[in-house]
């Protein structure tokens, strides 16, 4: 299974999530074609009433072998369905790499 199926299955499991996509980012980066760099979005009735904070947390602790193995970076977005609702769907652009010689 590719590090990106495995993200996706982690969180479909733990979170249950109302809207889900996992992007893998790794080729805006420097560095061998890998799955390094992944951008997460994630709507959930589990993030209501949870802080920022918190919500990275539950993501991380899902996502902890990913992060202490393959997994360089990861992107989190993640909203409580009102919230999704209030942003009308949008997804954050994610910046450009900054931390090599990735040339566009």
């Amino acid at each position: 299974m590719s590090v990106q199926e495995t993200i996706k299955s982690k969180i479909l499991s733990s979170l249950s999530p109302q809207y889900f996509i996992v992007e893998n980012e790794s080729h805006m980066h420097s560095g061998p074609a890998t799955e390094s760099h992944f951008k997460l979005t994630v709507v959930a009735t589990d993030f209501e009433n949870l802080s920022l904070i918190k919500r990275h947390q539950n993501v991380y602790k899902t996502l902890a072998d990913e992060l202490t193995g393959p997994v360089h970076a990861l992107a989190l977005h993640l909203y409580t369905p009102e919230e999704w609702q209030t942003r009308h769907g949008a997804i954050p652009d994610s910046p450009d790499c900054r931390g090599g010689s990735k040339s566009g």
